[in-house]
């Protein structure tokens, strides 16, 4: 099942800061072609992996709880099994546009989101809209 808003997809387009959850250092790994690509267009870009310390030369964080700021979106790139435990982090800092990437999105994340009262992109790949 994928939800879509169009609104919320354009919302999170054109958003400033955004942290990529599941970035990795390995430049053949695509959460780092995404990092990489939402610095080219300009945005704000925080990477977060608990098993990286930098990502392209940038501090990398464990969670999103460890953001120096609050991001104004968060892209999550991990396994859908992983999904739900950085949804309920997201919601709890206050942090309410989520995208759940292609191969990220999953039934029990997006109503996880419904429940939370979140701003959603599922199933649709951040690469493709710009």
């Amino acid at each position: 099942m994928m939800l879509l808003s169009r609104q919320y997809l354009d919302e999170f387009v054109a958003l400033h800061s955004i942290a990529v959850v599941g970035v990795s250092a390995n430049r053949s790994k695509f959460g780092n072609a995404i990092y990489l690509e939402l610095k080219d267009r300009g945005k704000k870009v925080f990477a977060v992996n608990p098993k990286a310390d930098t990502v392209e030369g940038d501090p990398c964080y464990p969670n999103l709880s460890s953001l120096p700021e609050k991001p104004e979106g968060v892209l999550l790139v991990i396994p859908p099994a992983a999904t739900l435990e950085v949804i309920r982090e997201a919601a709890s800092l206050g942090i309410e546009r989520i995208w759940l990437q292609q191969g990220a999105e999953s039934p029990e994340g997006e109503a996880l989101c419904a429940e939370l009262g979140l701003k959603l992109v599922s199933g649709e790949c951040i690469f493709m809209h710009d």
